[in-house]
Protein backbone atom coordinates (compact mmCIF):
# COMPACT_ATOMS: atom_id res chain seq x y z
CA UNK A 1 0.00 0.00 0.00
CA UNK A 2 0.95 3.76 -0.49
CA UNK A 3 1.70 5.87 2.20
CA UNK A 4 3.87 7.68 4.59
CA UNK A 5 6.14 5.10 5.81
CA UNK A 6 7.03 4.22 2.21
CA UNK A 7 9.72 7.13 2.71
CA UNK A 8 12.63 5.28 0.03
CA UNK A 9 13.20 8.47 -1.95
CA UNK A 10 11.12 11.32 -0.41
CA UNK A 11 12.62 14.77 0.17
CA UNK A 12 12.10 16.95 2.74
CA UNK A 13 12.90 15.48 6.18
CA UNK A 14 16.18 17.06 6.81
CA UNK A 15 19.42 15.36 7.27
CA UNK A 16 19.94 11.82 8.67
CA UNK A 17 21.65 12.70 12.24
CA UNK A 18 24.49 10.57 13.53
CA UNK A 19 24.09 10.22 17.20
CA UNK A 20 27.60 9.74 19.22
CA UNK A 21 27.84 6.16 21.00
CA UNK A 22 24.34 6.54 20.42
CA UNK A 23 22.21 3.58 22.92
CA UNK A 24 20.32 0.37 21.66
CA UNK A 25 17.11 1.81 23.66
CA UNK A 26 16.41 5.49 24.37
CA UNK A 27 14.23 4.83 26.90
CA UNK A 28 13.66 2.16 29.07
CA UNK A 29 10.30 1.59 27.14
CA UNK A 30 11.44 0.85 24.23
CA UNK A 31 13.22 -2.17 25.46
CA UNK A 32 10.46 -3.52 27.22
CA UNK A 33 8.37 -2.69 23.50
CA UNK A 34 10.86 -4.67 21.91
CA UNK A 35 10.69 -7.92 24.48
CA UNK A 36 6.98 -7.86 24.15
CA UNK A 37 7.32 -7.88 20.60
CA UNK A 38 9.25 -10.49 20.47
CA UNK A 39 7.72 -12.92 22.58
CA UNK A 40 4.43 -11.77 20.74
CA UNK A 41 6.16 -13.67 17.81
CA UNK A 42 6.19 -17.10 19.62
CA UNK A 43 2.34 -16.82 20.09
CA UNK A 44 0.75 -17.30 16.61
CA UNK A 45 -1.31 -14.18 17.16
CA UNK A 46 -0.33 -12.55 14.42
CA UNK A 47 2.95 -12.84 12.40
CA UNK A 48 5.69 -10.03 11.63
CA UNK A 49 3.49 -8.89 7.95
CA UNK A 50 0.36 -8.21 10.28
CA UNK A 51 2.32 -5.97 12.45
CA UNK A 52 3.72 -3.92 9.40
CA UNK A 53 1.06 -3.63 7.62
CA UNK A 54 -1.08 -2.55 10.66
CA UNK A 55 1.85 0.29 11.38
CA UNK A 56 0.90 0.90 8.22
CA UNK A 57 -2.18 1.78 8.73
CA UNK A 58 -1.04 4.52 11.62
CA UNK A 59 -2.18 8.15 10.75
CA UNK A 60 0.73 10.10 9.08
CA UNK A 61 1.12 12.51 11.57
CA UNK A 62 1.45 10.11 14.26
CA UNK A 63 3.35 7.60 12.29
CA UNK A 64 5.93 10.76 12.20
CA UNK A 65 5.83 11.90 15.80
CA UNK A 66 5.83 8.79 18.03
CA UNK A 67 9.29 6.97 16.68
CA UNK A 68 10.23 3.83 15.69
CA UNK A 69 9.34 1.83 18.71
CA UNK A 70 6.20 4.13 19.37
CA UNK A 71 5.15 2.60 16.18
CA UNK A 72 6.03 -0.87 17.28
CA UNK A 73 3.80 -0.70 20.31
CA UNK A 74 0.78 1.04 18.39
CA UNK A 75 0.87 -1.85 16.46
CA UNK A 76 0.75 -4.29 19.12
CA UNK A 77 -2.45 -2.68 20.64
CA UNK A 78 -4.45 -2.54 18.22
CA UNK A 79 -3.90 -5.97 16.81
CA UNK A 80 -4.13 -7.17 20.07
CA UNK A 81 -7.30 -4.99 20.21
CA UNK A 82 -8.78 -5.91 16.90
CA UNK A 83 -8.47 -9.72 17.79
CA UNK A 84 -9.69 -9.64 20.79
CA UNK A 85 -6.66 -10.87 23.17
CA UNK A 86 -6.55 -7.38 24.79
CA UNK A 87 -8.98 -4.33 25.85
CA UNK A 88 -8.34 -1.08 25.63
CA UNK A 89 -10.02 -0.40 29.01
CA UNK A 90 -7.97 -3.06 30.24
CA UNK A 91 -4.72 -0.95 29.01
CA UNK A 92 -5.78 1.73 30.52
CA UNK A 93 -7.12 0.31 33.82
CA UNK A 94 -2.98 -0.96 34.24
CA UNK A 95 -1.55 2.27 33.06
CA UNK A 96 -3.75 3.85 36.15
CA UNK A 97 -2.67 1.05 37.98
CA UNK A 98 1.17 1.33 37.06
CA UNK A 99 1.36 4.64 38.00
CA UNK A 100 -0.47 4.68 41.10
CA UNK A 101 2.54 1.54 41.88
CA UNK A 102 5.67 3.74 40.83
CA UNK A 103 8.59 2.80 42.12
CA UNK A 104 7.47 -0.45 44.17
CA UNK A 105 8.43 -2.87 42.02
CA UNK A 106 12.50 -3.17 41.27
CA UNK A 107 13.66 -4.47 37.80
CA UNK A 108 15.51 -7.35 39.67
CA UNK A 109 12.24 -8.58 41.03
CA UNK A 110 11.38 -8.80 37.73
CA UNK A 111 13.74 -10.24 35.80
CA UNK A 112 14.11 -14.28 34.74
CA UNK A 113 9.63 -14.32 34.76
CA UNK A 114 9.86 -15.52 31.64
CA UNK A 115 12.30 -15.39 30.07
CA UNK A 116 14.57 -16.83 28.24
CA UNK A 117 12.09 -18.56 26.35
CA UNK A 118 12.57 -22.05 26.60
CA UNK A 119 13.85 -23.99 23.14
CA UNK A 120 10.62 -24.83 21.21
CA UNK A 121 9.09 -21.66 21.58
CA UNK A 122 11.63 -20.18 19.86
CA UNK A 123 11.77 -16.69 17.95
CA UNK A 124 11.52 -16.41 14.23
CA UNK A 125 11.24 -12.63 14.38
CA UNK A 126 12.34 -11.26 10.58
CA UNK A 127 12.02 -12.30 6.86
CA UNK A 128 10.97 -15.77 6.46
CA UNK A 129 12.49 -18.77 4.74
CA UNK A 130 11.77 -22.26 4.14
CA UNK A 131 14.79 -24.52 3.83
CA UNK A 132 14.08 -25.60 0.04
CA UNK A 133 14.53 -24.36 -3.01
CA UNK A 134 12.34 -23.19 -6.03
CA UNK A 135 12.72 -23.14 -9.74
CA UNK A 136 13.52 -19.22 -9.76
CA UNK A 137 12.08 -17.81 -13.05
CA UNK A 138 14.87 -14.99 -13.72
CA UNK A 139 18.89 -15.40 -14.20
CA UNK A 140 21.49 -13.63 -13.02
CA UNK A 141 22.21 -10.58 -15.73
CA UNK A 142 19.11 -10.77 -17.09
CA UNK A 143 17.12 -7.71 -17.28
CA UNK A 144 13.91 -7.05 -15.95
CA UNK A 145 11.04 -4.33 -15.04
CA UNK A 146 9.26 -3.82 -11.22
CA UNK A 147 5.84 -3.99 -11.98
CA UNK A 148 3.73 -1.36 -10.84
CA UNK A 149 2.15 -3.02 -8.46
CA UNK A 150 -0.33 -0.88 -6.39
CA UNK A 151 -2.17 -3.23 -3.84
CA UNK A 152 -4.55 -2.13 -1.58
CA UNK A 153 -3.10 -4.03 1.57
CA UNK A 154 0.54 -4.84 2.46
CA UNK A 155 3.61 -4.99 0.05
CA UNK A 156 7.58 -4.67 0.63
CA UNK A 157 7.85 -3.22 -2.69
CA UNK A 158 8.74 0.14 -2.42
CA UNK A 159 7.22 2.84 -4.61
CA UNK A 160 10.50 4.44 -6.16
CA UNK A 161 11.65 1.01 -8.34
CA UNK A 162 7.79 0.50 -9.21
CA UNK A 163 7.90 0.75 -12.87
CA UNK A 164 11.54 0.68 -13.13
CA UNK A 165 14.13 -1.42 -15.02
CA UNK A 166 16.95 -3.32 -13.73
CA UNK A 167 19.26 -6.10 -13.82
CA UNK A 168 19.70 -9.36 -11.73
CA UNK A 169 22.78 -9.57 -10.12
CA UNK A 170 22.08 -12.06 -7.22
CA UNK A 171 18.93 -15.01 -7.31
CA UNK A 172 18.46 -16.42 -3.88
CA UNK A 173 16.55 -19.41 -4.94
CA UNK A 174 15.37 -20.51 -1.83
CA UNK A 175 11.63 -20.85 -0.86
CA UNK A 176 11.26 -17.29 0.83
CA UNK A 177 7.16 -15.86 2.14
CA UNK A 178 5.87 -13.17 0.02
CA UNK A 179 5.35 -10.67 2.90
CA UNK A 180 2.37 -9.53 1.09
CA UNK A 181 0.01 -12.31 1.50
CA UNK A 182 1.52 -13.76 4.38
CA UNK A 183 0.64 -10.12 6.09
CA UNK A 184 -3.35 -10.59 5.54
CA UNK A 185 -3.23 -14.75 6.29
CA UNK A 186 -3.65 -15.60 2.94
CA UNK A 187 -0.56 -18.01 2.24
CA UNK A 188 3.00 -17.73 2.14
CA UNK A 189 3.61 -18.19 -1.54
CA UNK A 190 6.65 -19.37 -1.31
CA UNK A 191 9.39 -17.96 -4.05
CA UNK A 192 12.94 -16.73 -5.04
CA UNK A 193 14.19 -13.44 -3.98
CA UNK A 194 16.30 -11.29 -6.13
CA UNK A 195 18.57 -8.40 -5.72
CA UNK A 196 18.21 -6.32 -8.36
CA UNK A 197 20.82 -3.55 -9.57
CA UNK A 198 19.63 -0.19 -10.77
CA UNK A 199 21.08 2.79 -12.28
CA UNK A 200 20.59 6.03 -10.13
CA UNK A 201 19.22 7.64 -13.32
CA UNK A 202 16.80 5.07 -14.05
CA UNK A 203 15.63 5.52 -10.32
CA UNK A 204 16.10 9.05 -9.89
CA UNK A 205 16.73 11.01 -13.46
CA UNK A 206 18.96 13.97 -13.86
CA UNK A 207 19.30 14.26 -10.10
CA UNK A 208 20.91 11.02 -9.45
CA UNK A 209 24.43 10.42 -8.85
CA UNK A 210 27.22 9.84 -12.13
CA UNK A 211 27.63 6.37 -12.25
CA UNK A 212 25.90 5.79 -9.25
CA UNK A 213 23.73 1.95 -8.67
CA UNK A 214 21.10 1.16 -6.29
CA UNK A 215 20.24 -2.76 -5.18
CA UNK A 216 17.39 -3.72 -4.03
CA UNK A 217 15.90 -6.80 -2.84
CA UNK A 218 12.80 -8.06 -4.76
CA UNK A 219 10.40 -10.56 -4.60
CA UNK A 220 9.68 -12.44 -7.85
CA UNK A 221 6.06 -11.48 -7.88
CA UNK A 222 7.16 -8.16 -8.03
CA UNK A 223 8.83 -8.67 -11.33
CA UNK A 224 8.55 -8.98 -15.10
CA UNK A 225 10.74 -10.45 -17.88
CA UNK A 226 12.56 -7.92 -20.63
CA UNK A 227 15.71 -9.02 -22.95
CA UNK A 228 18.68 -10.70 -21.09
CA UNK A 229 21.38 -8.36 -20.73
CA UNK A 230 24.29 -8.50 -22.92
Amino acid sequence: MNGIHDMGGLHGFGNVEVEADEPVFHARWEGRVYAMTQVLDTTGIYNLDEHRHEIELMPAQDYLADGYYGRWLFAMESILGRKGVLARAEVERRIAEHAADAGRTTPAELSGRAWPLPPERKIRWGAWRHEVEVAPRFAVGERVRVRNHQPQGHTRLTAYVRGKTGVVSIVNAQAWVLPDTRAHNAGENLQPVYNVTFAADELWGDAAEPNAVVRVDLSEDYLEALETAR
